[in-house]
C-alpha cells in the first residue's frame, strides 16, 4: 500500500515536468513506459528482473530524453531492492546529462530533487515498515506472555484444587477415624452395659425403659456405621486408588493416563478400582502381553475406562467369572461394556452420567 501511495506521488511530481517540455507522443510514452515499469516493480517477484528493467529505463534516457523525468520512481525502486549502484548510476547518468547538453540545469535539478524525494519517501516507507513489523512482534509477545500466564495461572487454580481435595480427602479419613475410634467405642461398650444392666435387673417396671434406651444407642450406632462408611467412600481418591493398584502390578509396564475430574460418584469409584483390579489379575493369569494401557477420562456426558494390552489370552475373551463380574457391575450403572480381541485385549467401558 505504502509503495503505490509513493509512486504515485513521484508520477505525480514527474508529471510537473510539463510546464518545461512539451507533450507529445514522446513524452506520453514515456509516462506509459513509467507507469509499466512502477507496476512490474510492484508484481515482479525477481530482484533480477526489476533491476534489469531499471537499467534499461536509465539507458532508454539517452534515446528518449523524457525517460529523464520520471527517474525518482526508478531510484525509489532501487532503493527498495537495495540496488545502490543502480541509484548511483541514475545520479551519475543525469549528471553526464547535464555536461554533454542533453539537458538544461533546471531539468536536472528537478530530476535530482524528485530522485531526493524518491529516497526519503523511500526511507520513511521502510522506517515505517520496521516499526510497523516491530509493533506486530511486541503484540505477538504480549499475547504470548498472556497465554502464557493464563496457562500458568489455570494450572496453579488446578493445583490448587487438587491440594484442597486432597486435603479435605485426608480430613475425612481423620473424622471417620476418629468417629469410629472414639465415639464408636463409647456407644459399643454403653451397649454392653445396657445389656449387663438388663440382665442383672429384678425391676420389671424399668424394661421398659432399658428398651428404648437400647433401641436408641443401636440407632445411634447404626447411623455412626453409616456415616463412618459414607465418609470413608467419599475420601476415596480414584487416581491414587488405580496408581497404587498399578504400582503393585510388576508383571509387566503400565501406560496410565487419567483425565477426570475431582467429584466423581462412589459408585463410578467402586466400579473403575474392581475393574481395573480384575483385568490386571487376568494380565496376570492368562496373558503374555509386555505393555498394557490404562484410560480414564470424563467426557461431558460419561465417564469411560479403557484398560488394553498386547497379548494373547490363553481362554476365551468373553466367558470368566472375573469378565462376567465387571459386565454385571457396568450394567448395575447402566453402563456399557465391550471386549475387543483384534488387537491384543481391550475392555472399553463407558458409564453415562446422572443416573
Amino acid at each position: 500500500m505504502h509503495y503505490i501511495q509513493d509512486i504515485l506521488l513521484l508520477l505525480i511530481y514527474s508529471l510537473f515536468s510539463a510546464q518545461y517540455h512539451e507533450i507529445d507522443f514522446v513524452f506520453v510514452l514515456a509516462f506509459l513506459f513509467a507507469v509499466i515499469y512502477a507496476f512490474l516493480g510492484f508484481c515482479l517477484k525477481s530482484m533480477w528482473l526489476r533491476q534489469i528493467l531499471g537499467l534499461f529505463f536509465l539507458a532508454g534516457a539517452v534515446l528518449v530524453p523524457p525517460l529523464f523525468f520520471f527517474y525518482p520512481s526508478a531510484v525509489y525502486i532501487f532503493i527498495r531492492d537495495k540496488h545502490y549502484v543502480s541509484c548511483l548510476s541514475a545520479f551519475l547518468i543525469c549528471v553526464c546529462l547535464l555536461f554533454t547538453g542533453h539537458t538544461a540545469f533546471f531539468h536536472t535539478a528537478f530530476c535530482m530533487f524528485g530522485c531526493f524525494l524518491a529516497i526519503f519517501l523511500q526511507y520513511r516507507t521502510m522506517r515505517f515498515e520496521e516499526l510497523s513489523a516491530k509493533y506486530r512482534r511486541t503484540q505477538d509477545d504480549s499475547r504470548e506472555r498472556n497465554l502464557l500466564l493464563s496457562e500458568r495461572n489455570h494450572s496453579l487454580l488446578e493445583r490448587q484444587n487438587i491440594e484442597i481435595y486432597t486435603a479435605t480427602l485426608k480430613e475425612r479419613n481423620r473424622i471417620a477415624r476418629e468417629i469410629h475410634d472414639n465415639v464408636g467405642h463409647v456407644l459399643s461398650r454403653s451397649i454392653l452395659l445396657l445389656g449387663a444392666v438388663k440382665t442383672i435387673n429384678k425391676d420389671e417396671s424399668l424394661l421398659p425403659l432399658l428398651s428404648d434406651l437400647e433401641g436408641a444407642l443401636n440407632q445411634a450406632m447404626d447411623n455412626i456405621r453409616s456415616s463412618v462408611h459414607d465418609l470413608h467412600d467419599e475420601s476415596i481418591n480414584l487416581e491414587s486408588a488405580i496408581q497404587g493398584l498399578i504400582r503393585d502390578f510388576t508383571f509387566c509396564p503400565v501406560e496410565f493416563k487419567y483425565d477426570m475430574h475431582l467429584n466423581i460418584p462412589k459408585e463410578v469409584k467402586y466400579c473403575f478400582i474392581s475393574i481395573t483390579k480384575e483385568a490386571l489379575s487376568n494380565i496376570i493369569r492368562h496373558s503374555s502381553a509386555d505393555q498394557v494401557r490404562i484410560l480414564l477420562r470424563e467426557h461431558p456426558a460419561l465417564y469411560q475406562l479403557c484398560i488394553e494390552d498386547n497379548g494373547a489370552k490363553s481362554s476365551p475373551g468373553g466367558s470368566g467369572i472375573g469378565l462376567a463380574n465387571m459386565r454385571e457391575r457396568v450394567q448395575a450403572l447402566n453402563g456399557r461394556f465391550q471386549i475387543s480381541t483384534e488387537h491384543g485385549f481391550q475392555i472399553f467401558i463407558t458409564i453415562p452420567k446422572g443416573e
